[in-house]
């Protein structure tokens, strides 16, 4: 499948609805520390219901730490700037979608380390700033299974 990559979360109802999408979609959650709060408070468990222990959810260090883990063959960011829209990739199994802070996106020093044609966007209406992180990353991957055919390993 796909490994999900939350790069620093703040808002612990977004890990906790992404907790239970992966759950059902059978991808594999990241979590890059520091997070804005722990895995155990009452309100990821609240947004992922029972489905923390369906789901594969791994923590690292840092960015150089999960990078170190994962070793993805393509990894896409997804970011308000993108320069390729997200439905226009065509996604594989494997593939490693990364996701940035609620209040702030992927740190410059990250993005200046991918290609341009690696940052994604979703299309919104001029003059907003984002899409909430649990509906974008849902979006993101839901396109991905389905250009997949809904496969599951």
């Amino acid at each position: 499948m796909f490994d999900i990559i939350l790069y620093e979360p703040e808002i612990p109802p977004n890990t906790g609805n992404v907790i239970r999408l992966c759950a059902n979609t059978g991808c594999r959650l990241h979590l890059v520390h520091p997070l804005g709060f722990t895995l155990e408070a009452a309100q990821v468990r609240r947004a992922g219901l029972d489905y923390h222990e369906m789901a594969n959810v791994r923590e690292h260090a840092d960015w150089a730490a999960c990078l170190a883990a994962l070793q993805p063959t393509r990894l896409f960011a997804i970011e308000t700037g993108g320069a390729t829209r997200y439905s226009d990739v065509r996604f594989q199994a494997g593939d490693a979608l990364l996701f940035g802070r609620e209040t702030k996106g992927l740190p410059a020093e990250v993005l200046s380390t991918l290609a341009a044609d690696t940052v994604l966007h979703i299309p919104m209406r001029p003059g907003n700033r984002s899409v909430n992180l649990s509906n974008a990353v849902a979006l993101v991957v839901f396109e991905a299974w389905r250009q997949n055919d809904f496969q599951v390993e």
